[in-house]
């Protein structure tokens, strides 16, 4: 057996399915529960009144973690006035997490006319992600360094390279359950942590690889059925959890130890699941308790579709309610001005725009 050398291209990568036992009696237990955490994530979102209402704030959630990932910081009080305000955004890094916001919509709007994983999609989403033409990397020389400057792993080099694992991969990814080869049939939370180990070790972009293996992730829950509404940020749980992530894809790559990144990946999926079910129960909570308290102070401001809006984002201004028919100019801002001075919300003025900040949706978000 060749021994692993970090600091030459790894152009052995094992094409997959992996040789490896990969359902061992740990993983299949942990199959188990988080994919138990998982249905009922899906279930707690089918069955609110409008599923896809949270979807625009999950996802920032989402772009924030995961570039935080990469050590691209911003604040969500930054991110949802940049996504309301008129004003130019001159905060690279917010400009960053919004493009990964963007990529993640571009990806789940690819799957509903395409169904399928491929590399195609791939390069898709890191140029949005990037906001340039990137595409697979064509020259020598990529190296993944620790903050210290050593070489941990090169990826594998040269673009036909790089093009034939992943269209292994994508072959792996779509087919139907099994590992292609018809020998067993893999359960999907097994396959999407290999998928991902796989799409990371290939690394084929020059930059944005982490966050376009992260999308891929939810990608794949949607693409298997097993979330039919991708709000879940995975992301977080890598960010407190960044250094085991990172010593078990390394201890796959160079020993193939797949047991315990596999557990690593299935725990990421139930407690984010967990906390994802008591974060939209804290905001459906708090819509009805805001709703009730409008229809007693406010019954003639109060409207369900007034509550939506408020609880879409925590930020917005006139022309949102403006939008969804809610008045005329005069009537909704004379509404906000209402709302305001009852503490249902507070305001602030943005260039020359006035931004109006639900604080119970912002408080609920920024819970850790």
């Amino acid at each position: 057996m060749k021994t692993f050398n970090r600091k030459i291209p790894y152009n052995d990568l094992p094409v997959l399915p992996p040789k490896a036992e990969l359902e061992t009696i740990k993983i299949l237990k942990k199959t188990i529960s988080a994919g138990r955490a998982l249905a009922q994530l899906n279930g707690t979102l089918l069955n609110l009144p409008n599923p896809t209402l949270f979807l625009d704030t999950i996802y920032v959630q989402e772009a924030k973690a995961s570039s935080e990932v990469e050590n691209i910081i911003t604040t969500n009080d930054e991110l949802y006035k940049s996504m309301v305000a008129d004003k130019k955004i001159e905060n690279s890094s917010t400009k960053e997490v919004l493009s990964y916001k963007e990529a993640l919509w571009l990806g789940f709007e690819e799957l509903e006319s395409k169904p399928f994983i491929t590399t195609n999609l791939c390069i898709k989403i890191v140029q949005c992600i990037k906001q340039n033409n990137a595409s697979i990397r064509n020259t020598p020389g990529t190296t993944l360094k620790n903050p210290q400057g050593e070489i941990m792993y090169t990826p594998p080099s040269g673009e036909m390279i790089i093009r034939e694992k992943l269209a292994n991969l994508e072959k792996f990814i779509n087919e139907k359950n099994t590992d292609f080869d018809n020998q067993k049939i893999l359960d999907p939370l097994i396959k999407m942590a290999v998928l991902h180990y796989q799409f990371e070790a290939i690394h084929p972009f020059s930059d944005g690889n982490g966050r376009t293996g992260r999308i891929l992730l939810l990608l794949y829950l949607k693409l298997s059925g097993l979330l039919e509404i991708p709000a879940i940020y995975l992301s977080e749980y890598i960010i407190k959890n960044k250094a085991e992530y990172y010593r078990y894809l390394k201890n796959v790559t160079e020993n193939q130890e797949w047991e315990d990144y596999i557990l690593y990946m299935l725990d990421m999926v139930e407690v984010t699941s967990k906390k994802g079910i008591k974060r939209v129960q804290k905001i459906s909570e708090a819509m009805e308790k805001t709703a009730t308290e409008m229809k007693k102070k406010l019954p003639k401001v109060y409207s369900k579709d007034l509550i939506d809006i408020l609880f879409r984002l925590p930020y917005t201004k006139r022309q949102h309610l403006i939008d969804e028919k809610i008045g005329n100019a005069k009537t909704v801002g004379n509404y906000l001005n209402i709302l305001e001075k009852n503490g249902f919300l507070t305001s602030e003025k943005l260039g020359k725009e006035k931004l109006y900040l639900n604080p119970v949706l912002l408080e609920i978000l920024e819970e850790t």
